[in-house]
């Protein structure tokens, strides 16, 4: 099983509801937008190929921290920062493993996903899915790189969207 990737965890926070604080990352509490830079740092995060981050989707809002990014930060136990482009194969596969992405939350403000959509996904379910057989394609400017901690470049590369910019 996998914290934090749906199973034994709450829902998906609704974007409404705020996440942050100040000094985390100002531009989202101030309802300007995401904003790509490491505030702690100054510097701008990295995707997986080595250029800023891009915005993964903002409909729907996606990112632990509901700002549409794929990062993460000490209590994102689930490491969500594969951008995916989910499919039907694999949306059935996490609800067979307890995550029913697809599934509405209303009271949440959450609609569920439809194939199609981009969702920032735990690194560790994205690796066990690609295992599976049902790895969904992946978005790499909008990938962090975290998600080498679970698995491998060449893997990401293999299921990346081709031709396409989020």
């Amino acid at each position: 099983m996998l914290v934090g990737c749906g199973v034994g965890t709450a829902a998906p926070a609704p974007a409404s509801e705020s996440t942050c604080s100040s000094d985390e990352q100002p531009d989202a509490c101030l309802g300007i937008g995401p904003s790509t830079a490491d505030v702690s740092t100054g510097t701008v995060l990295q995707s997986v190929r080595g250029t800023p981050l891009a915005v993964c989707s903002e409909q729907p809002m996606t990112g632990f921290f509901r700002d549409g990014l794929c990062r993460t930060g000490p209590e994102d136990r689930g490491v969500h920062v594969v951008c995916a482009e989910v499919d039907a194969d694999f949306l059935d596969y996490t609800a067979r493993q307890g995550n029913a992405l697809s599934t509405p939350r209303p009271r949440l403000g959450f609609a569920g996903l439809q194939p199609g959509d981009r969702w920032c996904l735990c690194a560790a379910r994205w690796e066990e899915a690609r295992t599976a057989g049902v790895a969904p394609k992946v978005v790499l400017q909008a990938t962090h790189p975290a998600a080498l901690r679970s698995t491998t470049l060449a893997a990401l590369d293999a299921h990346a969207v081709s031709g396409k910019t989020p």
